[in-house]
Parts: C-alpha cells; structure tokens; sequence
C-alpha cells in the first residue's frame, strides 16, 4: 500500500534529515563547507527528480519524485518557518559586548554594502538585459543577502580569527533585513506599476527598523520578566518553551500586524535573549538552552538549504547563454560594490575612531568571502510564484539570481579555505603565541609532577615511569625553547592581559555562583554587567579602563538615586529599601568574589604572567577590597542586625551548595542509588525553598537613635528629637557625590552620620566628619545659596533634614545655633557669619538646657571637647585608610582659622 498524503511529505522529511546527517562527516572528511555541500546535494536531488519524471524506464520512483518538486511549501513558507528560527539563533549566540564595539563597521556592511551592492548590479545589469531598471535593482536587492553559514563554518574548522567570524556573522545579522526591505518596496512597485521615490522609501525602511529594534526588545524582555516572574516552579522545559515562542511572535506581529521589519525583530529579541540571559537563567538552562538552539538551526538551516537548492533546476529551465553572460556581469558587480565598501569606507571609519580598525587580510577575506545561500533563492522563489508578476520578469529574476547563488557557491565557497590559509588568519598571533608555550610550558610540568606521584601510588614499573616522565622532560623543555613570552609581550600588555583574564575569571565565579538559589536575578544582572564592563574597559584601555568599570559599580546606580530622592521628597520609603536591599547583597557578593580573585592570582596569574605583574594586579584588588570594605562598613555600622542576617543566609547557601555537590560526588562513584540522590535532592531543594523569599529591612531602623547622638541637637528635649527623627530622610552618597553645587539653592540640610566631606573656602580645603551640618551655616548666616562645592570623599551616611524645618528648630530652639559654632570652632573652622546685630556671646550666653552652667565651666568643657576631638581625629587617623589618613593630614597642616571675637546678641531670631 502506497503512503501517500501528509505521512509522504513525513516521510520525505525524515529521509532528508537521514541525508543531512551523512553531508556533515563527509563534508568534514572532503575539507569542503556543509553549506555548499549541502547545496550541491539538493541541486542532485532536484536534478534527479526531475529526470525520474520526464523518464519512463524508472517510474516506480515516481511517487518520491513528485513529493521532492512537488514539497508542500512556498516561499512565503520558506521565509516564514526558517527565516525567523535563524536570524534569532543568530542573534543569540553572538557576543553582544562585542558587537557593540564591531557597531559601526556591522552597520557598514548590512546597510551601506546592501544599498551600494543593490545600485551597482541594477544599473550594471540595465543596459545589456533590456529589462526596466526598477527590474534590475529587484535582482540587485534579491542577491544583496548574504548567507553566514558557509562563510562561519569554514572559519570555525580552520581556526579563523574569531574577529573575522564576529563581523561576518554580525553582518548577517542585518544585512537580510536591510535587503528584504528593499525587496519589499521595489516588488510592490512594480506589481503597482509606481515609480520608486527614494526619500519617502528610505523614510519608511528607516522607520521600520527603528520600530522593530523596539519590538523585538520589549518583547524579549516580556519573556524575561515571564521567566524571572514563574521562577524555578517553570523549570527549564518551559523556559525554553518561551523561548522558542519568541522568534515567531516578534517576527508576526512585526511583519503582519504592524507593518515594520519581521527580520529585525528577531535579531532584536535574539540580541536582547543574548544580553540578559546568562544572569536570567540558570547557568545550567542558558547552556542546555543554547544547546537546543544550535540543534534547532541545524536542522532548519539544513532542510532550508536543501530544499531551496532542489529548486534550482527549476528556476533555471530556459537558460541562453546570454543569460550567464548576465549572470557573470551581476557576478562581477557584486563583487567590486563589497570591495569598495570593505577598502573604500572601513578606513574611514577606523580613522575617524567609530570603529576599530580592520586588517586587509580581514577585507580580502570579507570581499570573497560574500556567499549568497537560501534566502536569496527563497526571494526568487517569491518572484517566480507572484502570479501579478510577468513572466519575462520572474523568469529574469530567477535565472540571474539562481545563478548568482551557484557561482558564490561553488567559485566563493570552494575557495575560500584556501583564502584564509593563505592570509595566514588560521594561525595565532604571536601574543597568542608565546602565551601558548608559557601556558604549556607550566601544564607541562605539573602534569609530569602529578604523573610521577600516580606512578609511585599504584606500583608502575620504574622502568615505564621513566620513560613516560622522560617523554614529558622533552616536551617541556621544547616548549621553554620555543617560549618568547619575556620578550614577545611587555608589562603593559601583560598588565592588560592579567585583568581581562581577572574580570573574565569574576564572570565565571558569579556564574557559578548564580547556581545557588536565593540570590536574586537582579543582583547577578547587574554584577555579570559589571564584569563584562571591566572586561570591555581593560580591553580598551588597560588597568584605568578596568579600575574605572569597578568604581562605577560602586556607584548607586540611576534607579537607587531615584529612589532616594522619592523617599527624601515624597516620604515614600518601599523604592528606596529595595534599592538598599540590592545594594547589601551587591556589596557582600562582591567582597566574596574579590576574596576569591585575589586567591586566583596568586594561584594561576602569579605563575603565568610573573611576580610583578601579580604585584600590580594585586595592589588593584586591594583598593579594589578597601573601597568595598568601606562601603559596607558604612551600611554596617547602621544595620549591624540585617548584615549580620545576609552574611549568615549567604553562609548557609553556601554550605547547601557544597551539600548537593557532595551528594552529586557520592552518585557518580555509585556510593548511593538514584532513589537516595533524588531523595536527598528533594531535602536540599526544601531548605533553598526558605531563601526565596528575601530578608525583612526596615529602612528607618535605628533612625531616632542616631539622630540623638548628633552633637548640634544636644539639649533638644526628647520627645522634639523624636519629631524630628520621623521628618528626617535617610541620603547614601559615594566617593566624588556633590551635595551641594556652587550657588546652588539650599533645600535640604545635612545632618554627617558617616562619612567625609570637604569644601575650599578663600584657597583653603575644610573636611566635615561624623556630627557636622552641611549648608547650616549658609542658612543661619541668611545666606540661601553655597558659595562653594560641597563633595563627598568616601562614602557617607546623612540625614536631611527640609529647610523649612531647620528654621524653626533654630527659632525655637537656640541651643541648636550655639552647637554649631561650638562645633565649628572646636574643629578649627570658621562659623558662621552673623550681623552684629544678630551675634550672641559664645561663652557668655547660657541656653536653656544648659542653664546654670558657669562661664568657666563651658570653657573647660569646651577645652575638654576640643582634646576629645583631637584623640579622636588621631585615632581616626591611625585606623583608616590611606585616603583618609591624607586627607586629615591636609586637615591639621592647613584648616587652622583663628576664631573672631562675638558682639552682644539681643535677643532675635536670625530668621524673623
């Protein structure tokens, strides 16, 4: 019985993923592309079918013939089902961080080299077809898509720069939406019968792009927040569920709904998916699920490429010879358009710094290597099936653009291994080089150490031992001749070399760490974030580059200060105490992660790169663990409790993290059953369950305590410093934070926690500390606006306070006033400046809650503060850091101001 139907086109299906399964091996065992292989395949099969139809000695492979010309699917089919599956794979796999520094030569290649290439074979064809121009420029568009796929394949067997890999497949990335796009309007044209105007087209490409960037984005973050929103209970199935759901989704509702460009939406959410992943999911599902995407294009680039090619005898009935001359004239434009792109325009950009610049062995490579593949016979497809197209024009089309493919193919794809031999692009660069015999000639050494111990352990034959060692003996010493690491690379480059490999070692560690339940994506997003910076920054520019990346992650970033200032103006506290949440875990996983780092460099930086080098990376991690242990100290010394909390829940993850690998350990060396692993794995999951669910913080914890133990509210009764504690707001600020500008308005003022702070006043630098005021001064002297720059030294704790209820504190309470230039003139500053009308003796007049107090007394008590000030700046000069102990020493050598004699104040409020 036959099998007809659709368990036929099952069935051809199925025989030719068995074919496609044996092209890979021999392809590798010829050294020929699985692409162009892959394609002279379908062209057998299409060829082949075709003959069994026209023969009549051969008719019981009639039925199987007719299935393969005869395959249920379109060129809408063709596009639709594989187009939007590949451009995201593409857009997934790719390294986003480095794209963004290829951007401008990318957008060299996928629009520029599109446009030019479309004019150039259109108006090269015009005159010798006797075909209208808009015709022309169809086919120009239509043989305008590059294919990446035989192209990458052919540098990744032969070890091509990866570089050259990353610009072609980021090329790739565009380039079939830049072209599909042109495509587009000029077919609409000519079904039409319009002419093509070049503004209002390139207006609306333009739109189009920029819309479905956007779309391609939300959605992909959609499907982030969907996986972050269901947590573990989605397990991995359903996340990679979403994700294969996304492509199409983008690519519909962009194409079909909206009107803006399918193919870029999906490269967007692709890129996006690329960006954010690996700190949304599990390190464990991100690499099971580009796993299952490399599968997935496999298989539809494959089958794409397969059946496409079995149509080329098809499209390619009724060929003249006239039409291969056409053929060789589209051939040979296309090839001087790519070539004045890649040596004409990338030079302009390396020289004018918009993208780094490209070698002309990579250019060479490039130019040839401009293979066209499936999509450009998917579009002809598209133009032979239009039926409100004419046939000399769809017949036009495919043949030329049939033929375009089959010579890039079979001349391009044939050849280019040999290309990139020639160049040399398969061999390393003599960095690479003499790191490769340094890192061997290491390895080398410990393996033969760990070899001789094994040997003695389990009895080998001295005789066999010797001969082992000895073989390794050579080797090494082989490799110590060949080494030219001394000389090949000098400190700065190893310098450079060291701190990649330090931020790309801080990835793997939060990655690994990222396994553990109970730390929040958000937290992991933004550390992985920030090792890659430090990785793009000492890339770019060495050790400022990666010291700059880590400071800024110290920084509270846009959303913490938005926060802040929501809960300083609207009072609203639940912002701020998730940002400060985020910020405890931030810093503790830091500090954990630079611990681990500084271990690494003296285990695996120290041996490789040398001692001095180590020093220096060393000496980097430690103000790099200084400014962390500031940071946290700060936080520390105010929420001692929930630090204390969050130290003991990262321990315990820890430790259930070392559980489950212990268990992991005990069932790969078969000391328990599956049944007692999965049991126990359910035990582990159990106390992780109790992490999920984040530490309790309250923002306002111990607030009304610290505001009692400031020195300028002493004397104020207890029940207005109660008052005052729920009107005052909670400000964190970082090394280098202005808290006042030049002649900026004062709005709030600063009650110093933590911290320090400093001001130039005449040429002369003031540091504030713990219980000074910032711009209370200002206000008391009737002075509305700072006359300098108020900046924050290290990181800080203050509390503000409105300056409507600062005014009527000191109106209400003048003890608070009298504080302040007791404050001032303890620590040798000047205070403020008062009308003589408006000035009070400092030690003659008695404020209330100090009344009774004789003269003498509060001189001998203000003695007995200014000494107790001393010892403490001298103890805080003995206990901190290097940055402090300066900046105090500046402080004692240059801060001193004789205080000015006070006149008699009567009586009046300073603000009536």
């Amino acid at each position: 019985m036959p099998v007809t139907g659709l368990a036929t086109v099952l069935l051809a299906t199925a025989i030719l993923l068995v074919i496609v399964s044996a092209v890979q091996p021999l392809a590798k065992r010829i050294e020929l592309s699985e692409t162009v292989l892959l394609a002279i395949v379908g062209i057998i099969l299409g060829g082949a079918a075709d003959l069994v139809l026209h023969s009549s000695h051969i008719f019981i492979f009639d039925t199987a013939a007719e299935v393969l010309l005869d395959f249920p699917i379109n060129s809408e089919g063709f596009l639709l089902i594989f187009l939007p599956i590949l451009v995201f794979q593409a857009g997934l796999a790719i390294d986003v961080r480095r794209l963004a520094h290829e951007m401008g030569t990318v957008l060299l290649l996928a629009i520029v080299a599109v446009v030019l290439s479309t004019a150039m074979i259109g108006l090269a064809l015009y005159p010798f077809s006797g075909m209208p121009l808009i015709v022309c420029l169809l086919v120009g568009s239509i043989v305008a898509t590059t294919d990446p796929s035989a192209v990458a394949g052919i540098f990744r067997e032969i070890g091509a720069a990866t570089r050259l890999t990353r610009l072609v497949e980021g090329e790739s990335l565009l380039n079939d939406a830049a072209a599909i796009s042109i495509f587009s309007t000029l077919i609409a044209a000519i079904i039409a019968h319009k002419e093509v105007h070049f503004m209002s087209s390139a207006a609306s490409i333009l739109i189009s792009f920029v819309g479905a960037v956007i779309v391609g984005f939300v959605f992909a973050r959609l499907a982030l927040w969907m996986i972050v929103a269901l947590g573990s209970t989605s397990g991995r199935a359903g996340e990679i569920t979403l994700t294969v759901a996304l492509p199409y989704i983008s690519y519909i509702v962009c194409d079909d709904i909206i009107g803006f460009s399918g193919v870029v939406a999906a490269a967007a959410a692709g890129l996006t998916l690329s960006a954010y992943g690996p700190s949304t999911f599990r390190p464990q599902t991100w690499r099971f699920l580009n796993e299952i995407w490399q599968q997935i294009v496999f298989w539809a680039g494959s089958l794409l490429f397969v059946l496409a090619s079995m149509l080329v005898p098809r499209l390619l009935i009724g060929m003249t010879k006239w039409d291969c001359v056409l053929i060789l004239i589209a051939t040979i434009a296309g090839l001087i358009a790519r070539a004045i792109v890649i040596f004409g325009m990338l030079p302009i950009l390396a020289a004018t710094k918009i993208s780094p610049p490209v070698p002309t062995p990579f250019k060479a490579t490039m130019v040839w290597g401009g293979l066209r593949g499936a999509i450009t016979l998917a579009l002809a497809l598209a133009v032979t099936e239009n039926e409100l197209v004419s046939t000399p024009i769809s017949h036009f089309v495919g043949i030329i653009a049939t033929g375009f493919v089959l010579i890039t193919l079979l001349v391009n794809g044939t050849t280019l291994r040999a290309v990139v031999v020639y160049f040399r692009l398969n061999e390393l660069t003599p960095i690479d080089q003499a790191v490769r015999h340094q890192i061997i000639s290491i390895g080398l050494g410990r393996v033969r150490d760990k070899t001789r111990r094994t040997a003695n352990e389990f009895g080998f034959n001295n005789q066999t031992t010797g001969y082992v060692i000895e073989e390794l003996d050579r080797r090494i010493e082989e490799e110590q001749e060949a080494n030219t690491f001394d000389t090949a690379i000098g400190n700065r480059q190893r310098i450079t070399l060291a701190l990649i490999t330090i931020a790309a070692q801080e990835r793997s560690i939060l990655l690994d760490l990222f396994r553990m339940q109970g730390l929040p994506r958000r937290v992991m997003e933004t550390l992985l974030r920030s090792a890659e910076a430090a990785i793009d920054g000492a890339w770019q520019d060495g050790r400022y580059g990666y010291v700059k990346a880590m400071h800024k992650r110290l920084h509270p970033p846009l959303r913490f200060r938005i926060a802040q200032n929501i809960h300083r103006t609207l009072h609203i506290d639940r912002p701020l105490m998730y940002c400060m949440m985020e910020r405890f875990e931030i810093l503790l996983v830091s500090r954990f992660v630079s611990i681990s780092l500084t271990r690494f460099v003296k285990r695996r930086i120290e041996p490789t790169l040398g001692t001095r080098v180590a020093e220096i990376i060393s000496e980097v991690l430690d103000r790099q663990n200084r400014m962390l242990d500031d940071a946290l100290e700060t936080m520390r010394m105010h929420y001692q409790g929930y630090i204390e909390a969050l130290e003991a829940r990262f321990l315990k993850m820890v430790s259930l993290r070392f559980e489950t690998e212990e268990y992991d350990g005990l069932l790969t060396e078969s000391l328990i059953s599956e049944e007692l692993h999965q049991e126990l794995d359910k035990g582990i999951e159990k106390r992780y369950s109790r992490y999920n669910r984040r530490l309790k913080f309250n923002l306002k914890s111990g607030i009304e305590q610290r505001v009692q133990e400031l020195p300028c509210l002493r004397g104020i009764p207890q029940a207005v410093l109660y008052d005052l504690s729920l009107s005052m707001s909670i400000y964190f600020v970082f090394p280098g934070q202005k808290i006042y500008s030049r002649g900026e308005r004062i709005k709030n003022v600063f009650f110093i926690s933590n911290g320090l702070f400093e001001t130039h006043i005449e040429d002369k630098a003031f540091t504030y500390g713990a219980g000074d005021v910032l711009g209370a001064n200002e206000l008391i002297a009737r002075k509305h606006r700072t006359a300098s720059i108020y900046r924050s030294l290290r990181f800080g704790y203050l509390l503000t306070m409105p300056i409507d209820v600062f005014k009527r504190l000191v109106s209400e309470y003048p003890v608070v006033r009298h504080n302040l230039v007791q404050i001032d003139f303890a620590r040798n500053r000047p205070e403020a400046e008062y009308d003589s009308k408006d000035t009070m003796p400092l030690l003659e007049y008695m404020p209330p809650a100090i009344e009774g107090k004789s003269v003498s007394s509060l001189k001998a008590q203000r003695e007995n503060d200014n000494q107790e000030n001393t010892v403490e700046q001298e103890e805080n000069l003995s206990s901190g850091t290097e940055d402090e102990k300066v900046a105090a020493t500046k402080e004692d050598q240059s801060h001193v101001v004789e205080p000015r004699n006070s006149e008699e104040k009567n009586g009046e409020d300073p603000f009536q």
